[in-house]
């Protein structure tokens, strides 16, 4: 079973080149908060495509994120720059922890 703390990116199995793509797309988006990147905070719970669209789920860090519209904005651009598919982007209602940190980054702040 895996990790609840873990994304689900089904897009990694049914498109590897893709996933590629989209990773390094969603490293260049970053809370201005906290200086990192959706991907080593973890903020992208899942990544999945069907036929010409991108089911994204987002989470922010904290409920009431006042940049959460921009990052939303960012993220969305981000993927339809990077996919060339449409792009439907929802909030999960997930409660972000540490713990969705990339398991590298969560070690070095002494999280895990």
């Amino acid at each position: 079973m895996a990790s609840l703390s873990k994304p689900d990116w089904q897009i990694t199995t049914s498109d590897p080149e893709l996933s590629k793509h989209l990773e390094e797309a969603l490293r260049k988006v970053e809370d201005p908060e906290l200086g990192l990147n959706l991907v080593e905070l973890g903020l992208i719970r899942k990544l999945q495509s069907e036929q010409d669209t991108l089911h994204a789920t987002m989470i922010l860090t904290t409920p009431f994120c006042p940049y959460g519209p921009m990052l939303m904005d960012e993220t969305r651009q981000a993927l339809e720059t990077a996919s060339s598919l449409k792009v439907v982007l929802e909030m999960g209602t997930e409660v972000w922890t540490p713990e969705f940190m990339e398991d590298s980054l969560a070690a070095e702040w002494g999280l895990l």
